[in-house]
């Protein structure tokens, strides 16, 4: 077992993220103690009964007293309260983190709480299922994915980033650092958008009443039933997510809304040549996210066939 890279570890919040942080952790010897709480009583209860976490505490605050380092593994809306309230007990030199998908609101709702004497250091790792709780969570979640390391400001200690980055490599990551505001951005190309779109899509066809409920169901091609998978994703995250990144996601819809228009016109005048360019790019961006290891090009989007 590799040497520590903290000596105690605490995740607040014990859904995917932090469950995979924990297995991940423990994979690699890279934390000596992980303390875990979440708020829900259920959920802690379920943590102890699998073993998710060294020591279970019944608050917040408990279990971040004493910690190296903190990662705050709940939704963006509620990460400024749990930073006051933990905010008392924080060890002098301890490292503050997150996983939130929004930065730039969560350096505005966190940074004001943290005393002069602890390092923060956002940071997004860019894993997930569609699952949630701490049953979800499993050790290879961060293998070849990114984590993207976003200091708080110009300020923030060097040697607490490069750390915080070691110990994202150690669980299997590739790491980056980015500004707070571009991170938005891009998450918001990425991810937010495409989230946004495939609730949409799930959700016309379910206004559509000319296709039953049935054939929604039984006839779903795949491209249909991958927005399913990507809008069964947590309600509580995707709210907060959109409500923080307002602006980002706004000009992106704004751009997607101005290329839907254009598709839109190319199909109502047969303009085929427009359509077959327009979906050859878009190919090109598929076969790159394939050949940096992003995906697979398994059929089925790397799932595999189902067992009878």
């Amino acid at each position: 077992m590799s040497q520590p890279i903290y000596d105690r570890v605490a995740l607040i919040g014990l859904g995917l993220i932090a469950s995979s942080m924990f297995w991940a952790m423990k994979r690699g010897g890279l934390a000596g103690e992980v303390t875990g709480y979440a708020r829900s009583q259920a959920t802690r209860d379920k943590a102890r009964e699998i073993g998710l976490c060294d020591r279970v505490c019944d608050s917040a605050s408990e279990a971040a007293e004493g910690a190296d380092l903190v990662v705050l593994c709940v939704p963006v809306g509620a990460m400024g309260g749990v930073a006051k309230e933990i905010a008392p007990v924080l060890k002098p030199g301890a490292t503050i983190s997150d996983v939130g998908s929004v930065k730039r609101s969560v350096i505005r709702a966190v940074a004001p709480h943290l005393p002069d004497d602890v390092h923060f250091v956002p940071a997004h790792p860019l894993a997930g299922t569609e699952h949630s709780g701490p049953e979800s969570g499993f050790a290879e979640l961060y293998d070849n994915r990114w984590c993207i390391i976003v200091p708080a400001d110009e300020t923030t200690d060097h040697d607490a980033v490069r750390r915080l980055e070691t110990l994202w490599q150690g669980m299997g990551a590739n790491t980056d650092e980015m500004d707070a505001d571009h991170h938005d951005l891009v998450l918001a190309v990425t991810s937010h958008a495409p989230h946004l779109i495939a609730y949409t899509m799930v959700g016309v066809a379910d206004d559509l009443r000319r296709v039953t409920d049935s054939e929604v169901i039984k006839y779903s091609a795949a491209g249909f039933r991958d927005f399913t998978r990507i809008a069964a994703s947590d309600p509580t995250m995707w709210r907060d997510v959109f409500l923080n990144n307002k602006d980002a996601t706004l000009e992106i819809l704004g751009r997607f809304t101005e290329e839907l228009f254009a598709l839109q016109r190319a199909i109502r005048t047969g303009d085929g040549d427009q359509l077959f360019d327009y979906f050859t790019r878009t190919r090109d961006i598929r076969r790159g996210i394939i050949e940096a290891g992003q995906d697979t090009d398994a059929p089925d989007f790397g799932r595999g066939a189902k067992k009878p």
